[in-house]
């Protein structure tokens, strides 16, 4: 790579690290460090083709999805997460309601599959249309509507006060069932 690429590289990922970061922790269901791992090696798989590359964001991007569902298909998912202390129980709920259901969010979504938040996250998070969530993930356009209901039916479960959640910010109220990740955005 030449000296021009390596500038425009380094200021790609100055620029755009953190929000490829906040895709990476979505699709990894809140583990940090896998998400770092995940984006690590996407951007070391991107410096090698740089130079090639017309859209480098969506190149990343891809190459996230891509990795996403190779470590679900893993015989053996590595899951585990050791720590040296358990956490401390929170003492006082936070004031901050925004605070409050990124955690529940992020809670829920790690409860589900990995390829039900895939689906989730590139869906709403990443407002793809369903035919190109099927073309990133491979399957058919029904897998990802079928995958959707089921992964929105799952979390309604997990994390009932989602909902609440989305009538208290001023959205308009709506019954629970029509909740969706898009209601909850920030």
């Amino acid at each position: 790579m030449d000296a021009q690429a390596q500038e425009s590289f380094r200021e790609f990922v100055a620029g755009r690290s953190s929000a490829l970061l906040k895709t990476a922790v979505l699709l990894t269901g809140g583990d940090r460090h896998a998400a770092e791992d995940l984006l690590q090696n996407a951007l070391v798989k991107a410096a090698g083709r740089w130079q090639r590359i017309d859209q480098p964001e969506a190149y990343v991007r891809r190459i996230l999805y891509r990795q996403q569902v190779g470590r679900w298909r893993l015989k053996w998912p590595r899951r585990e997460v050791t720590v040296a202390e358990l956490p401390e129980a929170p003492t006082a709920p936070d004031a901050s309601g925004a605070a409050e259901l990124r955690l529940v969010l992020r809670t829920a979504l790690s409860r589900l599959t990995a390829r039900q938040r895939t689906v989730l996250v590139l869906r709403y998070f990443e407002d793809l249309p369903e035919a190109d969530v099927a073309r990133l993930l491979g399957c058919s356009v029904g897998t990802v509507r079928s995958t959707t209901h089921r992964s929105l039916a799952r979390l309604r479960t997990l994390a009932p006060e989602l909902a609440v959640f989305g009538r208290d910010s001023g959205a308009e109220r709506r019954p629970s069932r029509d909740f969706s990740p898009v209601e909850v955005r920030s």
